[in-house]
Formats: structure tokens, sequence, C-alpha cells
């Protein structure tokens, strides 16, 4: 970027306290960077989220922006940057919130119950390892079917989706969950790679 181009751009911001509409031009200019920095870092459909996230928030917070000699794109990257970390961070705590929901089945004897917790204890880190491998919209259907008391029709309902894809989306789900389970305790295994 130009140092021409900085000061029109850091003017931009500026105007933009009076005139909103001033803003454009910084969406007009930097919104592909911007998305092609978050494409590399979740994927398209994630960083389309995010750009409108990241310019709804520069928007908001441009009155304290430092105009800069290397203008606003640094100042646009540290909010993409931001926001990243804060869907990392929701992302573990949901994770986290996962493995805290398993519960014991009924009818277990004290003894049944202590070792199933030490069982999950042990094998919760994997359960998150596989969990998290899995495409969004399986882990929910997952997580509904082995969380809730939805059964498939339910899920479906639930995700909007029909319950063929649940079906679908439950065995995926399973069989990749089982793998990478399989292989975070037999790491030996031939299909592990």
């Amino acid at each position: 970027m130009t140092a021409e181009q900085a000061a029109i751009d850091n003017a931009a911001v500026h105007a933009s306290l009076t005139r909103p509409q001033a803003f454009a031009v910084l969406f007009d200019r930097h919104y592909d960077a911007i998305w092609r920095y978050l494409c590399r870092r979740v994927g398209p459909t994630g960083a389309d989220d995010l750009a409108g996230e990241s310019f709804l928030r520069a928007f908001v917070k441009r009155s304290g922006y430092e105009p800069s000699p290397l203008g606003p794109r640094p100042w646009l990257y540290g909010i993409a940057t931001n926001l990243l970390r804060e869907q990392a961070r929701r992302e573990d705590r949901q994770m986290r919130a996962y493995a805290r929901a398993a519960q014991p089945l009924v009818g277990m004897s004290a003894h049944e119950e202590v070792e199933g917790r030490l069982d999950a204890e042990s094998l919760g880190p994997a359960v998150l390892a596989a969990l998290a491998r899995l495409e969004a919209q399986d882990r929910d259907s997952l997580l509904l079917l082995a969380l809730t008391e939805l059964d498939y029709e339910g899920i479906a309902i639930a995700t909007g989706v029909p319950v063929g894809t649940v079906r679908s989306r439950l065995n995926r789900a399973r069989r990749l969950v089982r793998v990478e389970l399989d292989c975070q305790l037999e790491p030996e295994r031939s299909d592990c790679t």
C-alpha cells in the first residue's frame, strides 16, 4: 500500500465518524485481503462470517483507531486475528462442555460408576480430539443424539435436514469417532496414519 493510499484510508476512518458511509471505502479496499487471510485460517465458510464481523467491529471501534503510516489494514488484521482467538476459545469451551456432559448409565453400582468415570476421564482427551475432527454438522448430529432425548426425527427437525441425512451424518460420525478412538488407544494399528 502506498503512503497516499494509507493517507486516504486513514482519512476515510476519520471521516466515517461524522459520515458513516465513508467507511465503505475501507470495506471495498480491504475486504478481499481480510477474507483471504481468514480463509487460510478457517476455510471459506468461516471466513465469510469472520470477515463480515471484522468489518462490523472495525466500524464500531473506529473512534479508537490511531492513524498509521501503513493505513488501517494492520488494524483490520488485528481485529480479524482477535476474532479467530475468540472463536478458538469458544470452541475449546464447547468441547470441554461436551466432555463434562457425558452422563453415567442409570442402574450402575457405585463400583461400576467409579470405573466408568475413570474410563471416561482417561478417554476424555481422545474423545475431544475425535469430536474436533468431525465436520460441524456431523458433530452436531452426534452430540444431539448423545446429549439430548432427541431421536433421528427430532434431530432432523432440530438441524433442518431430512431424516436420511441425519442417518448418514450419524453413521459417518460414529465411524470416524470409532477409528479415531481406536487409533488413540492403539496407535500401531495399520489404519492409523
